[in-house]
């Protein structure tokens, strides 16, 4: 993180946690304590403090943004003598596994739909883009499942031109966590919001010889960020409670973990960070990290400590 920081000094904006929380100004706090408990993800430690300090400054920054570029649209629309058309702002939430892109990506999409000019928000997750495990096997890489390889980045960007173009009822296909696999002829829809955010790992990602990419459809883009010791111990945390939950359904994928021992789980978890998640993060999420508009700082307890803003 340290190097990070050092690099984008003359690109970004930081704010410490203090200086970035009397930003919200007179945001009110719209969420209650019933309502956050169930946006919450597994072992995610998020509370009313944090949504005040953190959150609603974005909410706050991301509205005036939306405003703006609402108004864009309508001098462009003035300017060319047509009917300004219905673009949704599209935010991109990126990070590693385990570092609570998920639950921050639910608690934003809440806190948006509140305001009034922008109350129909969708949140969709590039994890129904990962190709089925059939596709994955017969590859062989179904040991890389969340790297880039590991996904339909073709029909995702499809999806996204759709979205972006106001497209009524633009389908996007389903995962599942429990049996770990796209869900056959089930779908989410999105017809025409106000607001998309689109979570996954990889998605301020670039690659050679594409001259398209995800980020290209993104208004605003955010990357939860925190040093990888922190985040490695989330992930093995989460393991075991999965043990004790998820893993116990008779459909779960990995059924086959919820009879193991704390010290032999913990064993397995620290491996599959080792092998899987934790090179993922190194060799293709981190280095995306500086293409965000806003990078989050979390340390050890969950808490962001730091935001940077990129200059405009």
């Amino acid at each position: 993180m340290s190097d990070f920081l050092e690099s984008s000094a003359d690109r970004y904006l930081t704010f410490e946690r203090d200086d970035w929380a009397s930003l919200r100004a007179s945001t009110p706090l719209t969420l209650g304590a019933s309502e956050l408990a169930e946006l919450q993800g597994i072992n995610d430690e998020i509370d009313l403090d944090e949504v005040a300090a953190i959150y609603l400054p974005l909410s706050r920054l991301l509205n005036l943004y939306v405003s703006a570029r609402m108004d864009l649209h309508t001098v462009s629309a003035t300017f060319l003598g047509t009917v300004a058309p219905k673009v949704p702002y599209i935010i991109g939430v990126a990070g590693s596994v385990a570092a609570g892109k998920s639950t921050f990506a639910r608690i934003l999409q809440a806190l948006l739909a509140r305001w009034p000019d922008h109350p129909k928000v969708d949140l969709i997750t590039t994890d129904g883009f990962l190709y089925p495990n059939v596709v994955l096997e017969e590859r062989g890489i179904m040991n890389r499942k969340g790297f880039p390889e590991s996904y339909d980045t073709r029909e995702l960007l499809r999806v996204l031109r759709e979205i972006k173009s106001g497209q009524r009822d633009v389908r996007a296909p389903l995962y599942s966590h429990v049996v770990y696999d796209i869900l056959d002829g089930e779908h989410v829809t999105v017809d025409q919001p106000d607001i998309v955010i689109l979570e996954g790992l990889n998605v301020l990602q670039t690659a050679e010889g594409f001259t398209e990419f995800v980020s290209d459809y993104f208004d605003f883009s955010i990357y939860v960020d925190a040093d990888e010791p922190d985040i490695e111990q989330w992930y093995i945390d989460r393991f075991l409670t999965l043990r004790g939950s998820v893993f116990q359904d008779p459909d779960s994928f990995f059924k086959f973990y919820a009879e193991l021992s704390d010290e032999k789980a913990v064993d397995v978890a620290r491996t599959i960070w080792r092998e899987i998640n934790g090179r993922n993060l190194a060799e293709n999420i981190a280095p995306t990290r500086d293409r965000a508009s806003l990078v989050l700082h979390k340390t050890a307890d969950h808490r962001v400590d730091r935001v940077q803003l990129r200059r405009i």
